[in-house]
């Protein structure tokens, strides 16, 4: 694929950035279904959030262009091959993994509309209905506005220098994948969906890292990507089901309750790998703390804020407390990952646990450098739910950095989860 000569083209055609509604993350749709089961009649805003204000998007993006694709993603329906796939395939070793029921909803499904205004220098993008509809307009409303702001800077380049860029950044992946072979017992995933550089960048990069890695990748997180290059489709769940949860509940205790309840409705879903904790949304160690002894039976544990190795040791204490052996658990570690910190992690635990890695924007967008100014240099754009049934969310994460939601709550939210100092870690992606 001459990617540099498909970038040079967009200059003369409309070329759509989503092309599918399965051009989007596994954990979505298994999150879906759960809530399509548990929660359909939930509403539900999710919003726009720039965490890297001085990337002003509104000066960058032309509202029109934005809109243009926002629009088409509206139009999206699932294709025939695109539902077989989902309804037939094989995941985590589980035939039929999307029940008829669900799979019919789908079907039948387009986004819900939109609302775009400008902000100064930025844009507010929210989406606003029935939970099961507006969680899936979070991943392509990203790599929309992602893609944009990478057209926005490329413009002006010419074929050769688009050629140059391009080889570089080859180059720059290709070398990664180099160092990533010499760890033995490497197990990776591409992660890389919500902040990707381009779809055809994701999909270069997952094709670099079946070639190069072989058995040590393990698949992707992109539906359509899995679909075709006959990869696995990787996913578990976030901090949306939580985050939701939480914010129905009608008192503290019902609040301390929500994130156990989440993974109660998870574990008469799911079996296996997809039995994966996320621990750190209010809080990693007040979390295990109070879990019931039924979760220390699960798969493993997500990693996705705070200083990794530390939430590690943590889970791996607390495995031991609660009479588990940590070499049977699993680890996955997930955030703002580089090829560094994967050796130095795969290092620490190696024998100690099983360590995954899901590598995100920094495998399918790590341009830094490589453009004057550091104009392609990734940066952290969220779309987040902000409130269900009117009542605001809140995250907490084990980095301040990354907490959201009113001042008030978050405070209430820290005094019901007994969440003290917190170290703040600079958000890179």
């Amino acid at each position: 694929m001459d990617i540099a000569t498909r970038v040079y083209n967009h200059k003369w055609k409309i070329d759509p950035i989503v092309r599918s509604l399965i051009d989007t993350d596994f954990y979505k749709l298994l999150m879906c279904q759960s809530v399509f089961r548990n929660k359909p009649d939930t509403s539900v805003t999710f919003s726009l959030i720039n965490r890297s204000t001085h990337i002003p998007l509104a000066k960058l993006i032309d509202e029109g262009e934005l809109r243009e694709q926002l629009d088409h993603i509206r139009s999206l329906s699932l294709s025939r091959g695109e539902s077989t796939w989902l309804r037939g395939n094989t995941f985590y070793g589980k035939r039929q993994m999307f029940r008829p029921d669900f799979m019919e909803w789908f079907e039948n499904l387009r986004l819900p509309a939109y609302h775009l205004e400008r902000r100064g220098d930025q844009y507010e993008l929210t989406f606003e209905g029935s939970w099961p509809e507006v969680m899936l307009w979070e991943i392509p409303a990203l790599a929309v506005l992602m893609e944009l702001r990478s057209r926005a800077v490329l413009d002006n380049m010419g074929r050769f220098e688009l050629q140059v860029l391009y080889a570089r950044a080859m180059t720059r992946v290709w070398e990664k994948i180099e160092r990533l072979r010499g760890i033995d017992t490497l197990s990776i995933a591409d992660f890389g969906t919500r902040r990707r550089h381009s779809f055809l960048w994701q999909d270069w990069c997952v094709q670099a890292m079946i070639e190069g890695l072989g058995e040590k990748f393990t698949g992707t997180s992109n539906c359509l990507i899995a679909m075709r290059r006959e990869v696995e489709a990787i996913g578990t769940n976030a901090h949306e089901l939580p985050m939701v949860y939480s914010a129905l509940a009608e008192s503290d205790a019902a609040l301390g309750q929500a994130p156990y309840d989440v993974l109660s409705d998870w574990h008469e879903e799911h079996e296996g790998n997809l039995r994966i904790i996320l621990p750190d949304t209010y809080g990693t160690k007040g979390f295990l703390e109070h879990a019931p002894d039924w979760l220390a039976g699960w798969t493993g544990i997500r990693i996705d804020s705070g200083e990794p190795a530390k939430g590690a040791e943590i889970a791996i204490q607390w495995w031991k407390d609660r009479g588990e052996d940590p070499t049977q658990k699993r680890v996955i570690f997930s955030d703002g990952l580089d090829v560094a910190q994967i050796e130095d992690l795969s290092k620490q635990f190696a024998g100690r646990v099983n360590v995954s890695f899901g590598w995100g924007t920094l495998l399918t967008n790590d341009f830094r450098g490589l453009v004057a100014q550091d104009r392609l240099a990734p940066f952290s754009l969220v779309c987040k739910a902000v409130s269900a049934d009117g009542r605001p969310t809140v995250k907490l994460s084990d980095n301040p950095e990354k907490a959201m939601g009113p001042a008030a709550e978050i405070e209430r939210y820290k005094r019901v989860f007994g969440v003290g100092r917190q170290e703040a870690i600079g958000v890179i992606v």
